[in-house]
């Protein structure tokens, strides 16, 4: 019998990206995720005239050096119960919007992250892209409803600082299910909509 496939983001669903740990030690500051409703952090905090600056700045950065330490409660042991019922797909994005040309560094580093991370998934299930909605599968989970394939059955969004304000209204227009509103809770709802029900 074959399994039912599931499409899954990395940043903000499986970890924390680095970009917040580059601002804050670019700018000196102690921002902590939750200070954020805007998916762009580094454009809400860094000023304009020192954008290009920072840009320099993360070009020395391996921004998934410490995503082990950033890993979202629950994930890894929810996404092996997954792998026993599903067949995962790591679907996600690896270029830098604003550094085009200094984005393949962005590939390595978040293969690298997951092999170490979720070493039981199988690395050709591995897909950087940021044409998400060419994709088909049985279930999506990420944290942004613009990433959602039409070909897809079951979208989860999983909560994440950026869309606690999407309306349960706007999600169903969708078809998108949301797991949750807290991201320390993501994972413990994504089980029960994909594993209890």
């Amino acid at each position: 019998m074959n399994k039912k496939t599931i499409l899954l983001d990395v940043d903000e669903v499986i970890c924390f990206g680095g970009f917040l740990d580059a601002a804050n030690e670019f700018l000196n500051t102690s921002y902590v995720i939750d200070d954020f409703t805007d998916y762009y952090i580094d454009e809400v905090i860094v000023p304009k005239e020192r954008f290009d600056e920072f840009n320099a700045f993360l070009k020395e950065k391996n921004l998934y050096e410490n995503a082990l330490n950033r890993m979202l409660p629950g994930a890894v042991d929810a996404i092996k119960k997954l792998n026993d019922k599903y067949e995962i797909y790591i679907l996600s994005s690896c270029v830098n919007p604003f550094d085009l040309d200094g984005s393949a560094r962005l590939f390595q580093d978040k293969y690298s992250f997951l092999r170490k991370a979720l070493p039981f998934l199988n690395p050709k299930n591995f897909i950087f892209t940021s044409a998400k909605h060419l994709f088909k599968a049985d279930i999506q989970i990420d944290d942004c409803t613009s990433n959602f394939s039409s070909s897809v059955t079951t979208k989860i969004l999983f909560p994440s600082y950026h869309n606690k304000e999407l309306t349960s209204e706007e999600l169903e227009a969708q078809g998108i299910v949301r797991a949750g509103i807290e991201w320390k809770e993501g994972w413990k709802e994504v089980l029960d909509i994909l594993l209890e029900r």
